[in-house]
């Protein structure tokens, strides 16, 4: 047993004696090139990587997109419909505005107001707004000149016809008269006259 395990140890002693740098020797004896190739694929691969983080955020930046553009959509789905309503809504005000004194102490005229305050509960409810005009500065986004008169320049002095918003953006703009400052004579916007002269022929 002595003996056995003498040459067993012999065994141990000649693997342990094996340099470590004749290891790493061996290890570089590699097919000429490789080391340059491996190296080429290492950037492949980093490409590739950077290339799939960039159309991965792509496709996370599209994907967003394309929910916002359908939230959009679904906004103003009814936007045809509520444009086609408006004039209803106008036709009303007009009526109870052109009312005689008389009649607007009436049980019907009272069961009509709560129809027109119930469409334009139902009309908000859909995202729709008045846009705010009376005294306010002429915006051309928001505002259509109609007429110019005396008044304060570049103020709104009168409303000729509301304008509203759709989710706060404009669905109608609001048909004003705007102030041209003191002493002035009424003047029509550029182009209203003509058109005017158009409607006529």
């Amino acid at each position: 047993m002595a003996e056995e395990l003498t040459a067993e140890e012999k065994k141990l002693l000649s693997e342990m004696e094996t340099p470590e740098l004749d290891k790493g020797e061996e290890a570089l004896e590699l097919p000429e090139g490789l080391e340059k190739s491996l190296a080429e694929e290492k950037e492949k691969a980093a490409k590739c990587l950077d290339n799939w983080q960039r159309t991965e955020a792509d496709f996370r930046n599209y994907k967003k997109r394309a929910e916002q553009e359908k939230e959009e959509l679904t906004k103003w789905a009814v936007s045809g419909l509520i444009l086609n309503i408006l004039p209803v809504v106008d036709d009303l005000e007009r009526a109870f505005a052109s009312l005689p004194v008389m009649s607007k102490d009436s049980s019907w005229l009272d069961g009509m107001k709560l129809i027109q305050r119930k469409l334009l509960a139902v009309l908000e409810a859909q995202g729709l707004s008045e846009i705010n005009a009376l005294g306010e500065t002429f915006d051309p986004g928001l505002h259509e000149a109609v007429v110019y008169q005396e008044g304060d320049e570049g103020k709104v002095i009168a409303v000729a016809r509301k304008g509203y918003k759709l989710n706060d953006k404009v669905l109608r703009a609001t048909q004003v008269v705007v102030g041209k400052g003191h002493g002035e004579t009424n003047t029509q916007p550029e182009g209203s006259a003509e058109t005017d002269k158009g409607e006529q022929g």
